[in-house]
């Protein structure tokens, strides 16, 4: 099953584009709640590069890496990516209102798909405040 988040930044495109995929900008939105973090952030934005973020919870109960391989990279349009044996695409779109930032990504067994849904969305979420807020 397929999954659909989004959501629209009052920013220009390179500003979105650059602070969704800058690995200091990515420590700073990168987290579903205000009791995890992103330490570490690794960006080669190319088809064929990879990418990998290492999320943990603040008091240091668990965490772990998200990685993947950039499968197709148009700029300020459009990246898709695999993480193990699932699969991402992120698209970038201006609009009257912003930029519309819309991820879809294929579900994986262990958690809901609310749940899912939600993690994803709130780490969106903050992303648009982080950039929209963002000198």
């Amino acid at each position: 099953m397929n999954i659909t988040v989004e959501t629209t930044v009052k920013a220009p495109i390179a500003k979105v584009w650059s602070l969704y995929n800058t690995p200091e900008a990515i420590k700073q939105w990168n987290a579903a709640s205000d009791d995890w973090h992103t330490t570490a952030s690794t960006v080669d934005l190319r088809e064929g590069g990879t990418f990998s973020s290492r999320m943990e919870a603040k008091d240091g109960s668990m965490g772990f890496d998200f990685a993947g391989t950039f499968t197709k990279i148009v700029e300020h349009e459009l990246i898709e990516y695999s993480f193990g044996d699932r699969k991402a695409t992120i698209n970038f779109s201006n609009t009257p209102a912003g930029v519309k930032v819309t991820v879809a990504f294929d579900a994986e067994s262990t958690s809901s798909i609310e749940q899912q849904q939600q993690g994803w969305q709130a780490i969106l979420n903050r992303f648009t405040r982080y950039v929209e807020t963002a000198q």
